[in-house]
Order: structure tokens, then C-alpha cells, then sequence
């Protein structure tokens, strides 16, 4: 299927897909979902494959900078400019080193074999460019890479709007998940409920996926 039949092809997804929505979203002067990382992503840290990690839908770049300061070369990729650029300044106030990259996922190229950690966090997208994306991660990462996601379930439409898209295809499932990311070895894979505090956007119990996955050595 042709990336070009999910690009803007449908108003129900324009969460997903209109950087304009983002980049008046990311405009404001609070951090819209604050300057932690992800709990699973720093719960699991340890079991990621230091060196070239990129950062899918990264925002405001909370986790990319984070990462970045443990030691890790980032990349963070966002249609939404003003999201990079306050990245890219909060990042060089730090100083830490974070690249950054302007597009839309349905447009970028992740490459072949060129990461050895790629990170989603409630990065939700239409099933069919997500699959497109997922597979690309399974091609992208280099032999023993690592890919870590976290979002939301179709059981969040049932949690009284404490966080993620009101729309249930842009939501995702633990088997929808391993079958898009098949090649990869699932180290975890869990659906689970719990607490997130991550500024009012994210906050309250919460119905979510987890996957933390390894591309085999051989491969």
C-alpha cells in the first residue's frame, strides 16, 4: 500500500497528522507533558542497547533529552517544528548533544540496520501507517537493537479521559503489536493498567501496552 494512502486521508485522524494541531500544542509556554521521562522507559533504560537511539513523535523532546543525558546519541524526529526547536533549545541550555529532525512519519526514512535503540512513546498513529512504521523499525535496527513502546489501549476510551487519542483506531493492542513487529524477539509485551502523572495531558489510571522488543543477533 502506498504511504500516500494514509497521509491526511481522513479528518478523524488529524491529531496524527496535523502539525499545525502540534505545533499550536507544543506554543505554549508549560512543557505539555512535562520534563520526566516515560516511567517504562526509564524503568527499563538498563535493558536498551547504548549507542544510536532515535526518538519516533518525541514532542517536546522530554524523553530524547533525558536519554541524551545518559549517555546515549539521540536523534528525535516530530512533524511539529516548534516541538523540535524547544527541543533543541531546552537540549542546548543543558548541554547535551540531540539531533533533531522535522517530519512526518508517514515521509521518513528510517534506514536500514542504522539504530541500535528506537523509542515510541504514545506515539499513535493510523493502524495502517503504524504498521508501515513498525516494520520499518524491525529493518531499521541494527543486529542485538532494542525497541521500547508504551500507549494506549482500546480500554482507555473506558478510563474517563485521563490521557491519549479519542479514537480507537489509533489505539493499540499487545497481539496487533507483535504481529507488526514480527522478526523482533518480545522480551516484554503486556497489557497493563497504571497511574500516570505526566502533566494534565497524561494523569490518572490508565489502560496501556508495553513492549520492550531485541532484534536477533543473526539478523
Amino acid at each position: 500500500m502506498s504511504r500516500h494512502c494514509w497521509r491526511r486521508s481522513n479528518r478523524e485522524y488529524r491529531v496524527a497528522f496535523d502539525a499545525e494541531f502540534w505545533d499550536e500544542r507544543y506554543g505554549a509556554e508549560k512543557l505539555v507533558y512535562g520534563d520526566k521521562p516515560n516511567d517504562f522507559l526509564a524503568e527499563q533504560v538498563g535493558a536498551l542497547t547504548n549507542g544510536k537511539c532515535l526518538c519516533l513523535a518525541e514532542g517536546q523532546g522530554r524523553n530524547a533529552i533525558w536519554l541524551a543525558r545518559q549517555g546515549f546519541d539521540v536523534t528525535a524526529v516530530d512533524q511539529s517544528s516548534v516541538g523540535m526547536a524547544r527541543a533543541a533549545k531546552q537540549a542546548e541550555d543543558e548541554g547535551v548533544s540531540l539531533s533533531v529532525q522535522v517530519a512526518n512519519l508517514a515521509d521518513y526514512d528510517l534506514g536500514e540496520q542504522r539504530w541500535d535503540a528506537i523509542i515510541a512513546i504514545f506515539a499513535h498513529l493510523p493502524q495502517p501507517l503504524r504498521r508501515h512504521v513498525h516494520e520499518a523499525v524491525v529493518r531499521a535496527l541494527k543486529p542485538g537493537g532494542t525497541f521500547l513502546l508504551e500507549a494506549y489501549t482500546p480500554r482507555q476510551l473506558e478510563m474517563g479521559g485521563t490521557g491519549g487519542p479519542p479514537n480507537i483506531e489509533l489505539l493499540m493492542s499487545e497481539v496487533d503489536l507483535r504481529d507488526e513487529l514480527a522478526g523482533l524477539d518480545i522480551v516484554i509485551g503486556r497489557e497493563i493498567d497504571r497511574e500516570i502523572n505526566e502533566s494534565e495531558m497524561h494523569h490518572g489510571m490508565s489502560a496501556v501496552v508495553q513492549i520492550l522488543a531485541r532484534k536477533p543477533k543473526g539478523e
